[in-house]
């Protein structure tokens, strides 16, 4: 039992759903606690509670995280607190449920980048699964009015959803390339590097008026957001990503809409259009084409 639990497709699988349920948690948020301070505090947070697990490995791989620390702190720096605060600013202009669809095209970026940089070969099945994805990514983003891409007439908060996606996708392009440390040392130094990153988008967020203290529900979401989209998920997605590839890995995030847009409709009362039920089938056709359509994951040239 435990063992299927830890079988890769598992764990991304409960990645996705936690995404999902982060997406619906950053909406809560909104008028509870104030977006980099959600972030900064998120990571603060992981840190503290992973640093007594983390700490035996930290000083046993010590050599060598010594050397990869620039590394570790930076790829933290790009996917906790970039990504993050992008994401929670987009949810103040835009629904979950369109973040989500949105987010399902991480895969286009990652499997783009990389065949960019590491030459992995992508196969045509792959190539019109891309394009599945991509479509229903457009249509969620134009609200089923196609014409506003062409006018680029778009919802600010899709924009940044999509500029969120796009530093994610670099993220786990460069991830597939960590050295090969125990998992709990890897998650404690992005997330120092999440902390590191976030300060003075927290100093921003005071100089300019932005900032609210976190009342009840801001502390329950802040909770929620410590212990699983910043912990759980990470571990899962890291440990997928070992297991099978960056590319693979990556194909699972196009299940985050599904249990997004379920929990969204749940707890937020979000309308869900036809719209929204064809982008769904866009991207998920496009899972189906491009996990069929793999190919064995080539050496960097």
């Amino acid at each position: 039992m435990v063992q299927r639990l830890a079988h890769p497709y598992v764990l991304l699988l409960l990645t996705a759903l936690i995404w999902g349920a982060n997406a619906v948690a950053g909406k809560l948020a909104i008028g509870h606690i104030s977006p980099m301070t959600l972030t900064l505090l998120r990571w603060v947070g992981a840190v503290v509670v992973l640093f007594p697990f983390a700490r035996p490995h930290l000083a046993r791989e010590a050599r060598t995280l010594r050397r990869y620390a620039p590394y570790f702190v930076g790829l933290g720096l790009l996917g906790f607190t970039c990504f993050n605060a992008l994401f929670y600013v987009a949810l103040m202009h835009t629904s979950a449920i369109n973040a989500m669809i949105i987010q399902a095209s991480m895969p286009l970026v990652v499997f783009v980048g990389m065949f960019l940089a590491f030459h992995v070969r992508v196969t045509g099945l792959q190539v019109v699964g891309f394009g599945l994805t991509l479509a229903g990514v457009l249509l969620v983003a134009s609200h089923g009015a196609p014409e506003t891409i062409l006018s680029l007439d778009l919802n600010r908060g899709d924009a940044l959803i999509a500029l969120a996606v796009l530093i994610f996708g670099i993220y786990t392009i460069l991830l597939s390339r960590k050295p090969r440390v125990h998992w709990l040392s890897s998650i404690f130094l992005l997330s120092l590097g999440g902390v590191i990153g976030a300060v003075p988008l927290m100093a921003w967020e005071l100089w300019s008026g932005g900032f609210a203290a976190p009342d009840a529900q801001g502390l329950a979401v802040l909770a929620f957001t410590i212990v699983f989209p910043s912990i759980l998920s990470q571990a899962f997605y890291l440990r997928g990503v070992e297991a099978i590839g960056a590319n693979r890995a990556n194909i699972f995030v196009n299940t985050v809409p599904v249990f997004g847009a379920i929990l969204a409709i749940l707890v937020l009362r979000e309308p869900f259009h036809l719209h929204h039920l064809a982008a769904l089938a866009l991207v998920l056709g496009g899972v189906a084409l491009a996990e069929r359509g793999r190919s064995p994951v080539a050496k960097p040239a």
